[in-house]
């Protein structure tokens, strides 16, 4: 099976910083555990101001798995999941049109 790779994008409230980077401290046991069981792998946030001044986060994570959909479904479905997007939500800025991250297309892979 092929690895899907994912890449997407957020605004991040700039007063929340110090409380996103809290709950995803190595400390934090968060949803880590979830991600896995959903074949999520190598999951990384990056956080950037761009030249609009602005913050922003990019994620990127493979996927595998044999059905991503599926996989993203039962994930969603999860209450210790939902508490977490809870906490996070607050703390994000989605794009317009979004409800939470955009995901990115991807124009180049490297392997």
């Amino acid at each position: 099976m092929a690895i899907q790779r994912v890449g997407m994008v957020i605004g991040v409230r700039e007063d929340r910083i110090s409380d996103y980077r809290a709950l995803h401290a190595d400390a934090h046991p968060g949803v880590r555990d979830l991600l896995a069981a959903a074949g999520i792998r190598n999951f990384s946030i990056f956080i950037e101001r761009l030249p609009d001044g602005a913050l922003y986060l990019f994620g990127y994570y493979e996927y595998n798995g044999s059905d991503y959909e599926a996989d993203m479904t039962r994930l969603d479905a999860q209450p210790r999941n939902q508490e977490w997007i809870a906490m996070t939500a607050p703390m994000q800025i989605p794009f317009p049109g979004q409800k939470g991250w955009k995901i990115m297309e991807e124009v180049y892979h490297n392997s």
